[in-house]
């Protein structure tokens, strides 16, 4: 089981100042444990959180003794992206939890191998049930079965580990490929020959100009 070693937090402290020191603010609360505020070393809560997630149990180790949580929520700094602020929800010892665990979809579907198909991700998490000790840190989902464009794979078809029960519709569906966009090809309009002007060679004669062609050849015979 992770833990991790936290403090109890003085209110009066202002937060920018614990994150100054190397630490975050946070809090645990349960049904029936109280809300106490705490601070936890940056470097140690950021290690357990990519380890943990949020479905893995983490021991918090108080001053005043230790308490088993998972991370409920996690605040981020819109800038950095770094974590300022984290709940911790401390769960009934012998109760079942609900939580959200991530899928990780595996192996290869042979219609986006074979077929260049899409491969869609309907679902990213799924609501299971469970007791803490038997949460899995996330659901394997094959998509090898996705072998054509009409294959689909359902939140009933999921395998769940021994002791985890799906929460999510039994015919959800969590996967499907969808098939390539054929491009068309477009039409040239046809060519409306009507319009086009056709251009004459040389220059139609005209009555005036067959007159100014007249008057002008008697010069024509003088200058030589």
């Amino acid at each position: 089981m992770l833990s991790l070693k936290v403090e109890t937090r003085d209110l009066k402290t202002k937060p920018e100042d614990i994150r100054k020191a190397g630490f975050i603010p946070a809090v645990f609360y349960g049904k029936k444990e109280k809300s106490t505020p705490i601070s936890i070393a940056k470097a140690d809560f950021v290690k357990a959180w990519k380890t943990a997630g949020e479905s893995t149990v983490v021991s918090l180790e108080t001053p005043e003794g230790s308490v088993e949580s998972l991370i409920h929520d996690i605040d981020f700094d819109p800038v950095t992206g770094a974590p300022r602020h984290a709940d911790f929800y401390v769960f009934e010892k012998g109760h079942k939890v609900k939580v959200e665990v991530p899928i990780e979809f595996t192996g290869v579907s042979p219609a986006v191998k074979d077929q260049g198909g899409t491969l869609v991700k309907v679902l990213y998490a799924l609501k299971i049930e469970a007791m803490p000790r038997d949460l899995p840190h996330g659901i394997e989902i094959d998509i090898s079965p996705l072998t054509t464009f009409e294959s689909q794979i359902l939140a009933k078809d999921i395998s769940m580990p021994e002791g985890v029960t799906l929460l999510e519709n039994p015919e959800e569906v969590v996967a499907l490929v969808s098939a390539p966009r054929e491009e068309k090809e477009e039409e040239a309009a046809p060519v409306d020959l009507s319009a086009i002007e056709v251009e004459k060679k040389g220059k139609e004669e005209t009555p005036e100009d067959a007159e100014a062609a007249a008057e002008a050849a008697p010069k024509d015979k003088a200058q030589s």
